[in-house]
């Protein structure tokens, strides 16, 4: 079994001007306000995690959970936080924000 129930990992990938990319929404702010949720709700079976580009710019700022393999787009902190509530503590997937 692993260490962690959940991975939650950030696209912060940063790109040339113009160009798409998570972390023009503020995809770095984003994952560390996750991190910092997760500790204030005492959840300990759950890592968040930064990566480099996910691949999946055109629908970002985007965010995945595994191992479900869950992805989500958000809007903002609020998202971050139900995301964090329903689907890393009550294991309930947040379909408004589920993408495809």
């Amino acid at each position: 079994m692993s260490h962690y129930r959940h991975h939650l990992l950030f696209c912060t990938n940063q790109r040339q001007a113009g160009d798409l990319c998570c972390n023009n929404h503020s995809a770095t702010d984003m994952a560390h306000h996750a991190k910092d949720y997760v500790h204030t709700l005492g959840i300990t079976d759950v890592h968040v995690n930064r990566t480099g580009c996910l691949g999946r710019c055109d629908k970002g700022p985007m965010a995945v959970v595994y191992p479900q393999g869950v992805w989500y787009s958000y809007s903002g902190i609020s998202d971050i936080e139900e995301i964090v509530r329903e689907h890393l503590q009550n294991d309930r997937v947040v379909e408004r924000l589920r993408v495809v």
